[in-house]
């Protein structure tokens, strides 16, 4: 049955009285709306110093440099960082954004990039050559242009390059293994989808390779390349697997949560078949780990509650290693440099960008690399949130971050829903939460409902299955608790998401919109059996194991009978629709036929397309449009200002 069905019958099925007639559709060429006034030349004064500020992220090392990515102009793009803090040079030059990248070690002559077309997500491996202090040669396409390629893996001597691509069926993702002279082997085909390669043996005989089953479970198995033989590694037990890696004497070391509720770091012995728990008290996930080519040294990031912990361990005993102690925040991305001695990362918090941070174990001294833009704002004016807990339906503890603007209110309140839906939300900065504190006067509250990660494997399934809708009596439980705060006002509260979270955002609507003034829907599924339906093929049966398989006659009842789209008649809070037209995940159908519904039944609607985008904004132009947008909606149906 589904969750709340009648809880929203004393509500209007069509338009407020003052809501007149919507403005007419309009298309400039790439952004199509329908329903969005003109934005006031205030607001977008205002909303510009948040807009400009920048971040980085590290992609490698290169040479004795970082290669980082980061936006200048529309873009993020890859640039070079000779010395801490020194000019970043850029390297790749495009209109569309590049994504991660991978240094070619030994020669260091260059790297491969990620790159695709209006954010369909159909990814191409480029070559860029590199010579420190030399011209920009241009980037050579290794692949067919068309198909999907994603986690590129270079070989310990840097002659192969692995990845994963769906070329040949368009569904399958096959594993393959090429040099950069166009000499291609197939390592692995026709196994469904899932694969990635993890790690190379040093001999380059063997790689390491993954299959994704679910967030809730994962293979790894180790391949031969000479022969094709592939072996399941740990294959009596069912368990998540995260990274794994060769040590230097044949051991592989993994992060996974079998035997416990949170992802260890374990070690397992390959030729005893012994494996040992390396962070066997750790009561968190090990999120992430790297390790040094000459195996000495490994560190990795624990996630407490939303927050890392950076640790390092000696290999030859076991030991810990001391580091400079980090404020808090989120790790991400660690890289060893070859020789061992430095360590690479990226490090956000709430009221700092993303920038580019190492470690030399030799100093034990901590190094800035890049120093982000915070485009006017005054650092020390930047709000941190408080980490609460909250009560659910069921007793079951749920935690939030709750950022709090000046003043002792009470103050509107923005409810942000993270998508995944095993994702977390983190204390990392936004600038779009910093202008609702100061600009709004709002606060800002990003709930972890159940299924999130980070909180152990039973929080994680909590929402599987039949259990879908539980994670949405969460927000009803998080609209108890705001209205039991003081300095919060619950007759003022607004819904944010996006991808799931926009789910969850429609769905909020249908059970709860008699207590919310506003819904903001970006890229969200409205309709679970459609959106299975029309997913890209490479993914479709990923996300089956989340949400169900709507071949499944009975699954596929339940599925439409939670699906808000085939419950639009119960929604009557304005909403804001916002969708990529080349997304691949959730296909702009989804949103296109929730705004039908919902226009049909007169709800007030604001939609903006962008035909060069795809799961989100991620062009500075039409993100920067889509938050005036925002936050014009948002004045006008949570503030109530004309």
């Amino acid at each position: 049955m589904a969750l709340c069905a009648g809880c929203n019958t004393n509500q209007p099925t069509s338009a407020p009285a003052d809501a007149g007639q919507p403005p007419p559709a309009a298309d400039d060429g790439n952004l199509v709306t329908r329903g969005v006034p003109p934005l006031p030349a205030e607001l977008l004064r205002e909303l510009a110093r948040y807009q400009n500020t920048r971040s980085a992220q590290l992609r490698d090392w290169l040479g004795d440099g970082m290669l980082v990515g980061t936006r200048f102009g529309n873009t993020t793009q890859l640039h070079f960082v000779a010395a801490p803090l020194g000019m970043r040079r850029q390297l790749t030059f495009f209109g569309e954004p590049v994504g991660g990248a991978v240094a070619r070690p030994e020669s260091g002559d260059g790297f491969v990039f990620l790159r695709d077309v209006g954010g369909s997500e159909f990814y191409q491996l480029f070559w860029q050559p590199w010579r420190r202090g030399g011209g920009g040669d241009s980037p050579r396409l290794l692949t067919d242009g068309k198909s999907r390629y994603i986690a590129p893996s270079w070989s310990p001597s840097g002659r192969l390059l692995g990845y994963s691509t769906t070329e040949r069926n368009g569904a399958d993702w096959d594993l393959h293994a090429r040099d950069l002279d166009g000499e291609r082997t197939v390592l692995q085909q026709g196994q469904g989808v899932g694969w990635t390669i993890l790690d190379w043996a040093a001999d380059e005989t063997r790689v390491l390779i993954s299959r994704y089953v679910s967030v809730n479970e994962s293979e790894l198995y180790e391949l031969r390349l000479a022969s094709g033989e592939r072996e399941r590694l740990l294959p009596d037990v069912t368990a998540a697997f995260g990274s794994a890696r060769y040590g230097v004497d044949g051991s592989v070391f993994l992060t996974s949560d079998l035997g416990g509720e949170f992802r260890r770091l374990h070690r397992l012995d390959r030729r005893t078949g012994r494996l040992v728990a390396v962070t066997g008290d750790t009561p968190w996930d090990v999120e992430s780990f790297a390790m040094a080519r000459d195996g000495a040294r490994l560190a990795f990031a624990v996630n407490e509650e939303g927050t890392s912990r950076l640790f390092a361990l000696r290999l030859s005993d076991g030991g810990f290693i001391a580091l400079p102690e980090l404020p808090r925040g989120v790790v991400s991305g660690l890289r060893f440099h070859p020789d061992g001695d430095r360590l690479g990362f990226t490090f956000r918090s709430a009221s700092t960008p993303s920038d580019v941070f190492s470690i030399d174990f030799r100093t034990r001294r901590l190094t800035r690399w890049t120093r982000s833009e915070l485009g006017g704002l005054a650092p020390g004016k930047l709000a941190e949130p408080e980490l609460v807990r909250y009560r659910s339906f069921d007793g079951l503890s749920i935690p939030a971050f709750v950022y709090r603007p000046p003043g002792p209110g009470p103050h509107p309140v923005i409810v942000n829903i993270h998508g995944g839906p095993a994702s977390q939300a983190r204390p990392g900065f936004s600038p779009t939460t910093q202008f609702y504190l100061a600009r709004l006067g709002a606060a800002v509250i990003y709930p972890n409902v159940r299924g999130s990660r980070g909180y152990g494997r039973t929080y994680l399934n909590l929402d599987n299955g039949r259990k879908r809708e539980d994670s949405v009596r969460d927000i009803g439980a998080l609209l108890d608790w705001i209205a039991q705060t003081p300095d919060l006002d619950a007759e003022r509260v607004a819904v944010v998401g996006g991808s799931y979270g926009g789910y969850m955002v429609l769905a909020s609507l249908v059970h709860y919109g008699h207590r919310l003034r506003a819904g903001v829907e970006r890229v969200g599924i409205s309709n679970f059996v459609t959106f299975l339906t029309n997913t890209q093929p490479y993914r479709r049966d990923l996300r089956r194991v989340e949400y169900g398989d709507e071949r499944d006659p009975a699954m596929r009842v339940f599925l439409e009978a939670i699906s808000p789209l085939n419950r639009a008649a119960e929604i009557a809070t304005p909403l804001l629709v916002s969708q990529g037209l080349n997304d691949p995940r959730v296909p702009a159908s989804e949103s296109r036929q929730i705004v039908a519904a919902l226009e049909a039944h007169g709800v007030p609607v604001w939609y903006v397309l962008a035909k060069d985008e795809g799961h989100g904004f991620r062009k500075k132009t039409n993100r920067d449009y889509l938050q005036g947008v925002t936050a014009l909606f948002l004045r006008k149906h949570l503030l109530g200002e004309a």
